[in-house]
């Protein structure tokens, strides 16, 4: 009996474990790669069109044009310290944005 009850364990814990590995390799397949190196790039709010800005969470035409009339910026808090964008916007995109420094 002791060792049925063994056997059961092990046929259960192998099964657990071959569904919990199966499910996450399936899902990095389903997302197409073109979304994982666009997640990865910063956008330049110096050289971002207003497309690409109002793509930004919290930025609309309103703000990607005041961005835009704002240019060029030295660092990306300077969108909160000019005025441009309330703190609360900014802080849902300080992790997607860059400014680089413009050319001379």
């Amino acid at each position: 009996m002791r060792t049925f009850r063994r056997i059961a364990a092990i046929v259960a814990l192998a099964t657990a474990a071959t569904f919990s590995l199966a499910q996450p390799a399936a899902a990095p397949q389903a997302k197409p790669a073109t979304s994982a190196t666009a997640s990865t790039d910063l956008l330049d709010i110096n050289t971002a069109t207003a497309d690409q800005l109002k793509a930004l969470t919290g930025v609309g035409d309103a703000y990607a044009k005041r961005i835009i009339a704002g240019r060029p910026y030295t660092a990306k808090n300077q969108l909160v310290t000019k005025g441009i964008l309330p703190q609360a916007t900014y802080n849902k995109i300080a992790s997607q944005i860059i400014a680089k420094k413009p050319g001379k």
